[in-house]
């Protein structure tokens, strides 16, 4: 579940799913079937379940995981949770009011009474050490730290400013997101947004999701309830919070740890094998909703939910469906693939014909092409030739995304890409995130083929 500034949910809707839009519908006289594993939340839309019911349900379906051995009880020994971080918190800061709560901590509004922020308005995270009882939880705040510190200025992605701790307490100082979720903004409309504020808000979320992905960080919880707007302003820009559950990742490693939230979980999630692919599912859940309304994939119980998404068989019949765009009913269920080598990637989403040319779009690497040129560059004559000849059946938005990705890629004078032009490629988009994920060791894995590739090879 989201930390970063979310708000005290409200009471519940039923959960009953009509062909009427559920966020439109009227309250019920009665009381709606609880879900035996759910604990009842306050909010119209019920909201993900968090990922010990994941882990509960697949427990029973599947066996447990070979736990890791960090996970172990470590109860016979004192854990050390001191982090290195700065002391001077309390002097710093002057925490207000509370404005998010969260499985493992708490976020509140501060104010900066010294330093480069002083008097400016910041969101502060706050994690009670109490918490922290294994070496994973303590290592999660670690790496929370180090991804937010290392995807910090892109546009989309909260700012972060610095970490302290005392001994009782981590604090995590952001910027301060006073528009409210993403998930806010579904309710006040009713659930329906027009194609192209659905656009608005699609793209930006790519943007984030696309720089994480090349940055080596899957996110792994990509919802409404982690996207707040910057202001109340209805074209204020859009921020991806709470990289609580988000991990580093080389290219082409799987993970299998189950986390995430049970509405948004893609198929592979539930299979224990998976990559950043897994948060481009979530953000196909997220653009079916935006557009009609209610989820995609819906039952009374988790393990039913589960099932409903195993199944990928998302419902494009129901209003308002048949009246909308061609290339948006592609554009979802592309996201929407069952298949993870098939799904399109949050970079070639961008270039989509449904969102290409949105002012808001900005492209970049595809993390997807370092892994097929490895693949290409390591492959036999014969294959490479068969490759080349499909090429020849790639559509025009296909041949967009190549040409743009072409680019992205420095090509020299010559307008070929060498080791040497993807080296400097990748260092002009690397954040200090790529020194513990995918993009370390990239050239080296490419460093067997030194030839250079012209346009219409590549």
């Amino acid at each position: 579940m989201g930390l970063c500034a979310s708000k005290p949910p409200p009471k519940p809707n039923p959960y009953a799913r009509t062909d009427v839009p559920e966020y439109s519908q009227p309250p019920e006289t009665t009381p709606p079937p609880q879900t035996p594993v759910r604990t009842p939340r306050r909010r119209p839309f019920p909201p993900p379940s968090p990922a010990k019911h994941l882990k509960a349900v697949l427990l029973r379906t599947h066996g447990a995981v070979k736990p890791s051995g960090a996970a172990i009880n470590e109860g016979e020994e004192e854990l050390d949770k001191s982090f290195g971080f700065s002391k001077k918190f309390a002097s710093r800061f002057e925490v207000g009011e509370e404005v998010g709560r969260g499985h493992f901590g708490y976020t509140c509004a501060a104010i900066a009474r010294k330093g480069e922020l002083q008097g400016r308005k910041v969101a502060v995270k706050i994690i009670p050490k109490s918490k922290m009882t294994t070496t994973i939880a303590i290592e999660d705040v670690r790496r929370e730290v180090r991804i937010l510190r290392a995807l910090t200025g892109h546009p989309n992605i909260v700012q972060f400013y610095d970490a302290f701790e005392d001994a009782d307490n981590v604090y995590i100082v952001m910027e301060l997101c006073e528009g409210g979720e993403l998930l806010d903004s579904i309710l006040a409309r009713g659930g329906k947004f027009s194609e192209d504020y659905a656009k608005t808000v699609i793209v930006q979320i790519l943007n984030a999701v696309a720089f994480c992905h090349l940055q080596g960080v899957v996110h792994r919880d990509i919802k409404p309830e982690n996207f707040l707007f910057t202001s109340k302003d209805e074209s204020s820009q859009l921020k991806a919070i709470d990289f609580g559950l988000s991990e580093f990742v080389r290219l082409d490693q799987k993970l299998s740890d189950v986390v995430g939230s049970a509405y948004y979980v893609a198929p592979e999630v539930l299979n224990r094998l998976y990559g950043v692919e897994a948060d481009v599912w979530s953000i196909g859940v997220i653009t079916y909703i935006l557009l009609c309304g209610s989820r995609p994939f819906w039952a009374r119980t988790e393990s039913g939910l589960f099932r409903a998404v195993l199944k990928a068989n998302p419902s494009f019949d129901v209003n308002p469906w048949p009246s909308l765009s061609t290339e948006l009913k592609n554009f979802v269920r592309r996201l929407l693939d069952e298949d993870p080598s098939r799904r399109i990637s949050a970079a070639q989403a961008l270039c989509h014909p449904w969102v290409q040319n949105h002012n808001k779009v900005k492209l970049t690497l595809d993390i997807l092409v370092f892994r097929l040129m490895k693949a290409y560059m390591r492959s036999s004559s014969l294959r490479k030739a068969a490759l080349r000849a499909l090429s020849k059946t790639l559509t025009v938005d296909e041949l967009f995304y190549i040409k743009e990705q072409f680019a992205l890629m420095l090509p020299d004078e010559s307008g070929g890409i060498t080791l040497e032009t993807i080296k400097r490629a990748l260092k002009k988009n690397a954040t200090g995130a790529a020194e513990e994920s995918s993009l370390s060791g990239i050239s080296s894995t490419l460093n067997d083929k030194n030839a250079t590739i012209l346009y219409r090879i590549y």
